[in-house]
């Protein structure tokens, strides 16, 4: 006898959280740090459950998520609000 999980027990034991990190793949973002000083700009290459890969003007830097404070897109200019 195997021990063969079903697709409703392999979904159940799985729980899906929302992925807002694909929205921000390609676009400039702004990454303030936890521990706070300079904040880093750059491009989102890609990422993993834990990391993300940035490309900067001074080349690539992979950044920890749990060191990340917030995250916000960039490309749109100061003051611009979308459906306005």
């Amino acid at each position: 006898m195997g021990m063969e999980m079903s697709e409703e027990e392999k979904s159940a034991s799985k729980p899906t959280s929302p992925q807002f990190i694909p929205k921000f793949k390609g676009k400039k973002v702004v990454i303030r740090l936890i521990s706070g000083g300079q904040p880093v700009i750059g491009t989102i290459e890609s990422f993993n459950p834990y990391e993300i890969l940035l490309q900067t003007a001074k080349g690539q830097l992979l950044v920890f998520k749990h060191a990340i404070a917030t995250m916000e897109v960039s490309d749109e200019p100061r003051g611009y609000k979308p459906g306005t």
